[in-house]
């Protein structure tokens, strides 16, 4: 089983990018399916992208659509977040999960959790 840590997270002014990226150890990477969530204070998680094993197929939430880009290095064992254009209501902390079977959604189960990175965009 994968471990996963994510980084990348910070405070960041409306309109501005950021990157996270998650950093799995084992040499099983390539097995999983990853997806980014993200829970807002007071709020429930919610789905923000997928991503399949080897990255020919990606998901993402219509809220972040056109602004957002998940992307995986198999090599590196990493999978990443590129977002732009970032809106006060992104501010989350941002997991990623990993799973061996792909899917998407709100009612995606995913086996294996990171710690959280907290975004934080201010208006």
């Amino acid at each position: 089983q994968v471990q996963l840590v994510e980084s990348g997270g910070g405070l960041v002014q409306a309109g501005g990018s950021l990157r996270l990226s998650c950093a799995a150890s084992g040499r099983t990477f390539s097995s999983y399916a990853m997806g980014w969530f993200r829970q807002a204070p007071g709020k429930e998680r919610e789905f923000v992208a997928a991503i399949s094993w080897s990255g020919g197929s990606t998901y993402y939430a219509d809220s972040v659509k056109g602004r957002f880009t998940i992307s995986r290095d198999n090599a590196k064992n990493t999978v990443y977040l590129q977002m732009n254009s970032l809106k006060p209501e992104d501010t989350a902390v941002y997991y990623c999960a990993a799973d061996p079977v792909f899917g998407y959604g709100p009612s995606w189960y995913l086996e294996v959790w990171g710690q959280g990175t907290l975004v934080t965009v201010s208006s």
